[in-house]
């Protein structure tokens, strides 16, 4: 009940329905930082404007010894000037920046300048690793087997002057070439393949992301298949496939080893001089065994000593036959 009430508190409270996994890739390409905020650069931006308020409307009294409709329309220019002009790149950003259009220079982290209306920062990239999910549904395998393959892709902009100027929007792009490698590397395996190496497909698809993603500044830390849905008709196929490898196997094993005892069973019969001895020693190898299962208890007798058993009771057999005859 406990875990009910959370799973449907989650669903609740997150910023997508978690049933549509084309909201949860939305959710992540639309990159929005949730750990984070900018309301330190904010405050500066606001702490400039009023602090270039009261040095305009300072100096204007200074000067004229009152505070005018001019004074005041030099205040609002002079505050939107500085306001466009200053900037704060937060620890993890790099901004663009372009003048006339033209790619001028990458700055950040930390307070930068640009000149009014000549400069503008077109994009702020975010450095920090991110997590993107991606998925391929129903995608054929190459033994023509419907799968759904869920993953997760590890990611970071080392170059932020290509992910600006490469690509239209590098988040996105991201998103569906790794929805495209996915459908690929999974077109690529048998559903065995995909089912049992999980690493190797994480590896191709890696590969493949690279190939693409390297030219937008984009480096690809890793990529985890979180989950493998296989058709439930096709999933007990599968099991009695491999429990029938398994015993397949086990009596290859076993076989291997029966040739090799019966080899130094053999050995041991050249040793002892007696054709039969290896055919005995397997025999009692084999009582040991059932009666070692069995938890039970053998006692050997030697042959001499069972010989003079049975005699001593067939002369007594005869003696009593005797007696009752007379």
């Amino acid at each position: 009940m406990t875990k009910r009430r959370t799973s449907e508190r989650f669903a609740k409270d997150a910023p997508y329905d978690v049933r549509d996994k084309d909201a949860e890739i939305r959710a992540a390409t639309s990159y929005v930082p949730r750990k984070s905020s900018r309301n330190g650069a904010v405050i500066f931006n606001i702490a400039v404007f009023i602090a270039t308020c009261a040095v305009v409307l300072g100096l204007a009294y200074v000067l004229t010894g009152e505070v005018g409709i001019e004074a005041i329309v030099v205040m609002l220019l002079a505050a939107l000037l500085m306001l466009s002009s200053t900037h704060i790149a937060l620890s993890w950003e790099k901004v663009v920046v372009l003048r006339f259009g033209n790619l001028n220079r990458v700055v950040g982290p930390g307070l930068y300048f640009t000149i009014p209306i000549i400069e503008h920062g077109t994009i702020r990239v975010d450095q920090r690793t991110i997590a993107t999910p991606f998925y391929a549904e129903k995608t054929l395998t190459a033994d023509l087997v419907p799968v759904t393959v869920d993953a997760v892709l590890f990611w970071v902009v080392w170059d932020a002057e290509k992910a600006c100027t490469e690509v239209e929007d590098y988040y996105a792009a991201v998103s569906f070439l790794a929805q495209t490698a996915l459908r690929e590397a999974v077109g690529r395996s048998t559903v065995a393949e995909v089912a049992l190496r999980r690493d190797q497909l994480d590896a191709e698809i890696k590969v493949d992301i690279e190939k693409e993603a390297a030219s937008w500044g984009v480096d690809i830390i890793s990529v985890k298949v979180r989950d493998i849905r296989i058709p439930d008709e096709l999933q007990e196929v599968m099991s009695l496939e491999a429990q029938a490898d398994r015993e397949k196997n086990a009596r290859m094993t076993v076989a291997g080893v029966e040739a090799e005892l019966a080899e130094m069973l053999a050995e041991a019969a050249r040793v002892y001089g007696d054709p039969d001895a290896a055919l005995k020693l397997r025999t009692m190898l084999m009582q040991y065994d059932t009666v070692k299962k069995s938890k039970g208890t053998v006692v050997t007798v030697p042959s001499a000593l069972s010989d003079g058993f049975t005699d001593s009771a067939m002369m007594n057999d005869n003696r009593t036959s005797e007696r009752k005859t007379s």
